[in-house]
C-alpha cells in the first residue's frame, strides 16, 4: 500500500535513509512524505503499529524487477532426460545407451533410467535389477544415483545426478 491507501490510524516511521522517526499519525507521516516529494509506502503491514517508509515507490518497484531479472538469469534449469532399457538387451546396445547418459550427464542434465517389463518378465525382475547394476558400473564414473532401482509397478526406475 502506499500513500492514501494506507488506512491505519498511526504509523512508526522510516525515512529515506533509514533513519527511525518514531509513530505518529497517518496525516503527518503523509504531510511528510509529501514535503520530500516522496512516496509513503507500507512495509511491514503485519506490525503493531504498521511500520511505513518515505521512498521513491517507482524507483523501488524498479529496483525490485532488476533484481528478480538478474536472480532469473543465475538460475540453471535443470531437465530430466530419460534413457529406456529392457531386461533382455544386449550388452553393445547397453553401451550405446550409456553413451548417451552420459552425453545427458555431461551437460548438466538428470537421468532417468527406465526398464518396463512385459508379460512374464514381471515374474523376473533380478535380471532388470543386474541390468541396471551393469548399466551403473558404465556410467558410475560420472554421476552419482541419487534414487536407487527400485520396481513402481511394471517398471523399473532409476535417477542418475552428475557429479559436481
Amino acid at each position: 500500500m502506499i500513500n492514501e491507501e494506507i488506512r491505519d490510524k498511526e504509523v512508526r516511521m522510516i525515512d529515506q535513509n533509514g533513519d527511525q522517526l518514531g509513530i505518529m499519525p497517518i496525516k503527518q507521516a503523509l504531510e511528510l512524505a509529501e514535503l520530500k516529494q516522496l512516496d509513503l509506502v507500507k512495509i511491514a503491514p503485519q506490525a503493531k503499529p504498521p511500520v511505513c517508509k518515505i521512498m521513491d515507490y517507482g524507483k523501488h518497484r524498479f529496483e525490485i524487477a532488476k533484481k528478480e531479472k538478474e536472480a532469473k538469469k543465475n538460475q540453471k534449469v535443470i531437465t530430466i532426460k530419460e534413457v529406456r532399457l529392457s531386461p533382455t538387451i544386449e550388452e553393445h546396445d547397453l553401451s550405446v545407451k550409456a553413451k548417451n547418459a552420459i552425453k545427458f550427464l555431461e551437460s548438466g542434465d538428470k537421468v532417468k533410467v527406465t526398464i518396463r517389463f512385459k508379460g512374464r518378465q514381471m515374474n523376473y525382475t533380478q535380471s532388470g535389477m543386474a541390468v541396471m547394476d551393469s548399466f551403473s558400473a558404465l556410467v558410475g564414473d560420472i554421476c552419482t544415483i541419487e534414487k536407487r532401482p527400485r520396481v513402481e509397478g511394471r517398471s523399473m526406475i532409476m535417477i542418475l545426478t552428475p557429479k559436481n
